[in-house]
């Protein structure tokens, strides 16, 4: 049987896939999907890929870097939205794809777009700074908690602050989902802010467990946002699990992943304080010790480098030993200068001194060239009578009578003549000792005649002198 060629076109396989393509572009040049996003990726490109899905299909879909970057919302998976674009097919893997313009949210991503507009309304009022909102205390005495009474929620929070550090605790219940719960969570925030000042909590905590977007809604609703920014108690919010987010976690002074973790938030662990606190008081008790030997080593240093009170001493030790070795010479040689100055004035005091003055001061005033004035006359006597008394007390001071009135002794020997060494006193047979009153002879003899014995302290319990010798 002869073959016969088919009247059938023949194409490449790139022929085909192209002729694929502009049969796609052409039949759905502008559509508008609507589905779930599933396997959103973004590439280091900066284009996204995706798939479009619903319960019976999956249609796969790229969107470029520019359209990507003009949408007013973050794709993530499983959000609903609605897709514009046309369809074309990707020749080298024989799939068709959605070549995205235009995407917006639908369902619970039309919700989620509403909440977004209201985060960015609500932040452009400033409600969502953070410098705005009252510092956390360290350890609140009043703990506020705005809750549903019946969930496991205050549970939770209240195990967790008996275990950590027992405080004061009171419960404000609303409602946490469904019509009107939105109206009394911010009555609550509210209330409790306008307590007493010795009623009123030290801490808010809002809380709830996890949920769907809907049933979380109310923390999303602008009422309850405004009251949190308004609190003047410093606010925690612990809604939902760790990845949920509600406005209400952007006005508050602090964002809880969890209801738990709201409670370790609000209050540390006693134990460790106990134990913080005992190892603070070691150290101090250490540095205190520290110090305080510190200051000994260099009170020790310092009194190292003082000289001894010996060494201090010792110059004017050996001065006043210096100095009661000249006294003896020295009052030895003013001893002999006052008994020449002596017997230098006893030589000038002669009669025939004294009577040549009053001769003289006769003749003057027996003189016919002076006229006498009584006045006068008297007073150069009342002078003279000063001066020759002053002279006469000078003489007396001078005399050696008034010398040995004092207590001093004239030594001469058997011719008259003073003894004036020791040496010259042992050869005399003789001495004559002359007091004030008379004189009293004495026989020297070979114990007299020595150096001076040393001289013996007086005590009170010192012993009678040893016997000296006399001098008869």
């Amino acid at each position: 049987m002869a073959s016969t060629a088919p009247n059938i076109p023949e194409y490449s396989v790139s022929e085909l896939a192209g002729s694929v393509r502009r049969t796609l572009e052409n039949a759905f040049g502008l559509v508008r999907v609507r589905g779930e996003i599933s396997g959103f990726k973004a590439y280091a490109s900066g284009h996204g890929y995706f798939d479009l899905k619903d319960a019976d299909a999956n249609v796969a879909a790229v969107m470029w870097k520019g359209n990507l970057a003009r949408l007013n919302f973050r794709p993530e998976d499983g959000l609903e939205v609605v897709a514009t674009g046309k369809l074309s097919s990707y020749p080298k893997s024989s799939k068709y794809q959605l070549v995205v313009e235009r995407m917006e949210v639908a369902g619970v991503g039309a919700l989620l777009k509403q909440i977004e507009e209201r985060r960015r309304r609500l932040e452009a009022e400033g409600l969502f700074d953070r410098a705005r909102k009252p510092a956390r205390p360290f350890l609140p005495r009043h703990i506020g908690v705005v809750t549903s009474p019946s969930g496991a929620v205050i549970r939770d929070i209240l195990h967790r602050l008996s275990d950590r550090f027992p405080r004061r605790v009171t419960l404000w219940p609303v409602p946490v989902q469904g019509d009107g719960a939105a109206a009394k969570i911010a009555a609550a925030i509210a209330g409790f802010n306008a307590m007493p000042e010795g009623r009123r909590p030290d801490l808010l905590i809002v809380a709830r467990g996890g949920g769907s977007i809907e049933d979380l809604m109310a923390f999303n609703e602008e009422v309850v946002v405004r009251a949190a920014a308004a609190s003047a108690i410093p606010l925690i919010s612990a809604v939902g699990h760790e990845t949920d987010t509600t406005l209400i976690d952007y006005a508050s002074a602090l964002r809880a992943p969890t209801p738990t973790a709201a409670a370790e938030l609000a209050v540390p662990v006693r134990a460790d304080l106990l134990d913080t606190l005992a190892e603070l008081s070691l150290r101090a008790q250490r540095g205190e010790r520290r110090a305080r030997e510190l200051r000994r080593e260099r009170l020790a240093a310092l009194a190292s480098r003082l000289p001894r009170p010996a060494a201090l001493a010792g110059l004017a030790r050996q001065r006043l030993d210096e100095a009661g070795e000249r006294l003896p010479r020295a009052l030895g040689g003013r001893a002999r200068l006052l008994r020449a100055r002596l017997s230098a004035s006893g030589d000038r005091l002669t009669p025939r001194l004294l009577t040549h003055h009053v001769a003289r001061e006769r003749a003057l005033l027996g003189s016919p060239r002076a006229t006498p004035n009584p006045a006068l006359l008297k007073a150069r006597i009342g002078s003279a009578r000063a001066a020759l008394a002053a002279t006469f007390r000078l003489a007396e001071s001078l005399s050696p009578q008034a010398v040995l009135a004092r207590g001093f002794v004239l030594v001469k020997n058997a011719d008259g003549k003073l003894v004036r060494r020791s040496a010259d006193a042992a050869g005399a047979p003789r001495l004559d000792l002359v007091f004030v009153d008379g004189e009293v002879a004495v026989q020297p003899t070979a114990a007299n005649t020595g150096a001076r014995p040393p001289r013996r302290e007086a005590g009170p319990a010192s012993a009678p002198a040893a016997s000296q010798g006399t001098l008869l």
